[in-house]
């Protein structure tokens, strides 16, 4: 049976292991961690900060419609979310990146619709999985509408790793925060360089 590269890295690495050590106790560091009155105010705080931009969805409005004022004049669409309220609003040509084969074609993309089922009020982070076909989807967007709901926005870290289960269901997940920013090279801020140029979390009460 066939294995991935990552599989084959972990099984090298447990076999040379030659002494292990317990998990050390951080129940102190979660004790001090910091927690907030509002963490829907503070995650929108922390995402502004990042370079990235949050906003609530207002009541009266579907998703789809919102995120055609905020893209007006996006070309290609990939949306993963099934069942997006007012899907019919959104711009330019919209797809669903999992009926395409090559991931190759995703090149291009001027947005990208994605949900998560986490944000993290300290640092504006967002939780995503890897539900889609091509993953490269989360990254290789000009831009990036990332769908949350504002009860699944815990405090700080220590909140969201407890949150998740110990053995992953998925072979691959991350968190995202704003937009892909990098300064490597001569300490010049680039945005975009690993992943979408502006980000947008909108927020569903």
């Amino acid at each position: 049976m066939a294995t991935s590269s990552k599989e084959q890295i972990l099984a090298s690495i447990r076999q040379h292991t030659t002494e292990r050590f317990a998990m050390p106790n951080l129940s102190k560091l979660e004790h001090e961690a910091q927690t907030f009155a509002n963490p829907v105010e503070a995650f929108s705080k922390a995402l502004e900060q990042s370079g990235g931009h949050a906003a609530l969805l207002p009541k009266d409005e579907t998703l789809g419609a919102f995120i055609a004022k905020l893209y007006p004049q996006a070309k290609m669409v990939a949306n993963t979310i099934t069942q997006l309220s007012g899907a019919e609003a959104l711009p330019g040509k919209v797809f669903n990146p999992d009926e395409i084969a090559n991931p190759a074609e995703l090149n291009g993309t001027d947005l990208a619709i994605i949900a998560s089922k986490m944000g993290v009020a300290e640092n504006a982070c967002c939780y995503i999985e890897d539900n889609v076909r091509h993953r490269a989807v989360f990254f290789i967007s000009e831009a990036l509408v990332i769908v949350l709901n504002s009860k699944d926005i815990v405090n700080n870290m220590h909140e969201a790793y407890n949150a998740l289960p110990n053995t992953p269901t998925l072979p691959f997940s991350c968190f995202i925060s704003g937009p892909s920013k990098t300064a490597d090279i001569e300490q010049a801020l680039v945005f975009g360089a690993h992943g979408a140029k502006d980000v947008w979390v909108i927020i569903k009460e």
